[in-house]
């Protein structure tokens, strides 16, 4: 990438849709290879992006993924209407989770989809209200 603009691109998840689960992150990931972002940006985005995706699959009714590229950095922002997180500092924690039994039956709810967030961004920053929804941004540096 060669000059200071921003390429943007949103994608809409559905809540449940474990049918079409994962392909926001997946477009995202190939989208930061065919503009030549470094491997291991790259890697760091699609580990964070898709697990930030699959919490919206598993917990809201529907959500957005807002990817913002430029020059030095990458920023995911997504945003889910759903029952919101009660304490974040808990959900923070690696292994706490609220996954029902038919999530873990799929694979899922091992506690550490918001910990993995955390721990691939170098910015991460987590807005959640009770009833409403919840709001994740994740910036990655180039």
């Amino acid at each position: 990438m060669t000059t200071d603009h921003t390429l943007v691109q949103e994608y809409l998840i559905k809540g449940w849709d474990f049918v079409r689960a994962g392909e926001a992150s997946c477009e995202i990931k190939n989208m930061l290879k065919q503009i030549g972002i470094p491997q291991d940006v790259i890697r760091r985005v699609a580990i964070a992006s898709y697990e930030a995706e699959m919490n919206v699959v598993m917990y809201a009714r529907k959500g957005k993924i807002r990817c913002e590229i430029n020059t030095k950095q990458v920023k995911i922002t997504i945003e889910d209407e759903g029952p919101g997180i009660a304490d974040v500092n808990l959900a923070l924690q690696e292994g706490f989770s609220t996954a029902t039994p038919e999530m873990r039956e799929l694979g899922f709810g091992a506690g550490m989809g918001l910990p993995n967030i955390k721990r691939n961004s170098d910015f991460f920053k987590i807005y959640s209200n009770v009833a409403k929804g919840t709001k994740v941004e994740m910036v990655f540096n180039i």
